[in-house]
This record gives structure tokens, sequence and C-alpha cells, in this order.
């Protein structure tokens, strides 16, 4: 057992007031008291003071993308173009497509679900993306 002084590890308390822990609970507590002095060694010496979290709106403005009226339209056209482009898809191909790339699902998993081959799979989302190709190059 060692004695501890939870003055130390508490800044709040305005007196000594000592402790006895068990010596596991005491090492713990060197080891974290190193890291943070390591800790701020590492940011002393690289000169790291400064954070993305500061409170200062760095972090809103790196963060924050604010598009004008006119990007905003684009994107929506761009949106428009691309779903009308996958719904003139067969519809096999179509579900696939949006199975991989709007949920983000791997080829094996669609494979799983449908019971087919992850080689099917992988021939139907390449024919499907040059049918999108085919159809974006077609109405731009």
């Amino acid at each position: 057992m060692k004695r501890i002084n939870l003055r130390d590890l508490y800044p709040f308390y305005k007196s000594d007031i000592f402790v006895e822990v068990p010596d596991e609970v005491a090492e713990l507590f060197k080891q974290i008291n190193r890291k943070e002095h390591a800790d701020f060694e590492r940011r002393r010496v690289h000169k790291a003071y400064y954070s993305l979290n500061a409170e200062d709106g760095i972090e809103k403005d790196v963060v924050l993308l604010v598009l004008s009226p006119e990007e905003i339209y684009e994107r929506k056209l761009i949106s428009q173009e691309l779903y009308a482009a996958i719904n003139s898809l067969p519809d096999k191909q179509a579900k696939r497509v949006y199975a991989h790339f709007f949920l983000d699902m791997s080829k094996s998993q669609i494979a799983r679900i449908e019971g087919v081959n992850k080689s099917q799979i992988s021939r139907s989302i390449d024919k499907a993306l040059k049918n999108i190709e085919k159809f974006l190059k077609k109405y731009l």
C-alpha cells in the first residue's frame, strides 16, 4: 500500500489529503502522470499550441463549406442527371449500382444477398457504369 496526496491529483483540493491505495493504483497514477508530461513536452517541442478545437472559428471555416447559389443549382442538376442515368439502366444493374455506390455495399455482399457469383456482380456494375457514361455523354 502506498500513500498518495489527493491534492496532487485534484487541483480543486485546497489542503493535503493523504490516502492509502494499492500499489497497482499508485503505479497507474504514475503512468498517467508520465503520459501527460510526455504529451506536454511533445507539444512544447513541436510548438503545437494551436488546435482546430480552439473555439476561434478555424474549425468551422474548414469544415463548413459555403456554396454559392449557382454551385448549389449545378450540384442539383448533376445529381438529377445521374439519377436519370441510373433509372435508364435495366432493373438489376440499377439495383446493383445503387447498392454498391450509394449503400456502400461490397460486391461480395451484393453477390451473397442475390445468391450469385461475385464476378457476375462485377461485370454487371462495370457494364452499368459504361451505360451511365453513354447516357451522360448523349445528354451533356
